[in-house]
């Protein structure tokens, strides 16, 4: 597997908490891969610790096998590695034009131009929003641009939390065919409680329970595996 990040025995503890208690993961190339388990199961924690918000107590976070464990998050997203969080994370007084522009780390920069022109034409709403303040935007709307913002660096892999909470089902779909886009583009590692999201665009995927990876493969078996996804997932076949 060419890996771009990887984790070995992470242990994470926040507060008396012990939160992350072994995840191993391996983030492959140029691909979308999933996190997954039931709420609490340690999925954003991870993404917390990857970014050194939430530091590791325990083994390491790899990056192109350079170990960036102990590394603060500002040197940390200086290595290529954007953040979406579960909140957005966006300034609601700014325009759409303003969170974008503090994002830009080299305005100067003839990539970053492309991307952001690029990813414009992926979030068309952004365009037509662009001197409104974010706070007004939709729900939909917040995460297009919160997702924009983490694109446009040149970053080579994107962490997202969980894009589609609290979506109705047509941005769902709309979200869907923009991440399916963007993962041309980058390699992402992906939160998502949806299942019908997480099966259309993700190809690898690892299940966290209680702390620890217990399971990874391709998700196209994990689709099929009804056992698997009632165990980990508390997803049950719908019957007719």
């Amino acid at each position: 597997m060419n890996s771009l990040l990887k984790l070995n025995e992470v242990n994470t503890h926040i507060n008396q908490f012990h939160i992350l208690q072994g995840v191993s993961l391996e983030i492959p190339i140029h691909q979308v891969t999933v996190l997954l388990g039931r709420n609490g199961a340690g999925k954003t924690t991870t993404l917390r610790t990857i970014m050194g918000l939430t530091p590791a107590s325990k083994g390491q976070v790899l990056w192109q096998e350079k170990d960036i464990t102990a590394l603060p998050t500002y040197k940390i997203a200086q290595l290529g590695i954007g953040f979406v969080p579960e909140d957005q994370g966006i300034f609601p007084l700014l325009t759409v034009a303003e969170n974008i522009k503090i994002a830009i780390q080299d305005e100067n920069d003839k990539q970053t131009q492309e991307n952001l022109e690029w990813i414009l034409n992926i979030f068309p709403d952004l365009k037509i929003a662009w001197k409104r303040p974010a706070g007004h935007l939709s729900g939909g709307q917040k995460q297009m641009l919160s997702i924009a913002r983490a694109f446009i660096n040149n970053n080579t892999l994107l962490l997202i939390d969980e894009p589609s909470k609290g979506l109705a089902p047509i941005m769902v779909h709309a979200l869907i065919e923009a991440i399916q886009e963007i993962k041309s583009k980058t390699t992402i590692l992906l939160v998502e409680q949806n299942f019908y999201m997480a099966s259309r665009v993700g190809e690898t995927f690892y299940i966290l329970d209680d702390g620890k990876t217990v399971y990874q493969g391709n998700i196209k078996e994990l689709v099929e595996n009804e056992n698997l996804k009632r165990k980990h997932l508390g997803i049950y076949k719908k019957t007719v």
